[in-house]
């Protein structure tokens, strides 16, 4: 007896068993009967490619018990567009899935998706929310609360970071997404994944993906030369306030790429954390590390291996190997234990 074996509903189909192997399998997986039922009839159900409602509740059921499964969710895909069902509601659903399971990858994950409507026309790699959102014309205003929930439970997923960044450029966000980036800095400053959001925000607006490049030290003459000062006095800004940061000393390098301008223009700025004369007042070890590029550029080369000898000995030690290694680089000796 069985959820679906007792269902009227489901009495014109003859469930498909898994076959693991005939009738005394090696090494047959512990399946539920719940599911194990579910999945024989999915696969009834798929096996005429049937597209219905109950088709429908049955993915849903499934999901609920394994949301892992990316046959399932695929299957489901295609009967959204097919059915021409609600997508809003569909969000409505996904909402709850996605945060009682936030780093799941077939929610999350990109995977082949239906085209333009069409079910049949496979092609893109897009993850489940996408398929969904990309067929809504305008942002649900529910959308960004949504986003705002999976972030209160971790601000670092990568795979609603991905998403979001995919949500700014399909609906063209852009200019109300920096003062929410700015929020996120605001609250702190030590959000790597808000300062990597903030170059996507900053540089990707001003490019044609398909011909420019958003990598960090790719000179960019499309990028108004007022939003690369801009983007260098905030950082420098935010510097200010926790020199010891290393995201905003990584962004600071990569806005004076697309600028194409050297290090050195920002020299006395590090110096202000990281006196090479004056050890034991060094507030930075980034500003180390940007001053031994600085002065390198500027071919100073025992003035880059006096910073990379403070790195090594006493302001990055754990890293010694490496400071030691730019060190030979510059052809100089290494700093012993």
């Amino acid at each position: 007896m069985g959820k679906y074996s007792d269902s009227t509903e489901w009495e014109d189909v003859d469930p498909i068993p898994q076959d693991d192997g005939g009738p005394n399998p090696l090494a047959a997986i512990a399946y539920t009967e719940e599911y194990s039922e579910a999945m024989s009839y999915l696969r009834a159900a798929m096996a005429k490619d049937e597209k219905s409602d109950r088709a429908l509740g049955l993915t849903e059921d499934i999901i609920r018990m394994n949301p892992a499964h990316y046959t399932v969710w695929l299957y489901r895909a295609d009967m959204l567009f097919t059915l021409q069902k609600d997508l809003l509601q569909e969000l409505e659903w996904l909402n709850k899935i996605s945060l009682k399971h936030i780093k799941n990858f077939q929610i999350w994950y990109p995977y082949h998706v239906p085209q333009a409507g069409k079910a049949e026309a496979y092609g893109l790699r897009r993850h489940h929310r996408q398929v969904v959102m990309s067929h809504i014309p305008t942002i649900p205003p529910t959308e960004t609360a949504f986003l705002a929930l999976m972030f209160a439970k971790d601000v670092k997923n990568y795979h609603v970071w991905s998403y979001r960044q995919w949500l700014v450029r399909q609906f063209s966000l852009w200019d109300s997404e920096l003062p929410y980036v700015e929020s996120l800095l605001q609250s702190d400053v030590r959000n790597n994944s808000a300062w990597n959001h903030r170059w996507f925000v900053i540089f990707a607006r001003h490019m044609d993906p398909t011909k420019h490049s958003i990598k960090n030290g790719d000179a960019d003459s499309e990028v108004p030369p007022e939003i690369i000062e801009r983007e260098i006095e905030y950082t420098k800004a935010a510097i200010s306030t926790a020199p010891q940061n290393q995201s905003p000393w990584n962004y600071l390098r990569g806005v004076l790429g697309k600028k194409g301008m050297g290090l050195v223009e920002l020299k006395s700025f590090a110096e202000q954390y990281a006196d090479l004369e004056k050890e034991d007042e060094v507030r930075s070890s980034h500003a180390l590390d940007f001053l031994a590029d600085v002065y390198a550029e500027e071919e100073q080369k025992e003035r880059s291996g006096r910073a990379l000898e403070l790195l090594a000995r006493r302001y990055d030690p754990i890293r010694k190997n490496y400071w030691n290694y730019r060190r030979s680089l510059l052809g100089l000796k290494q700093v012993g234990a």
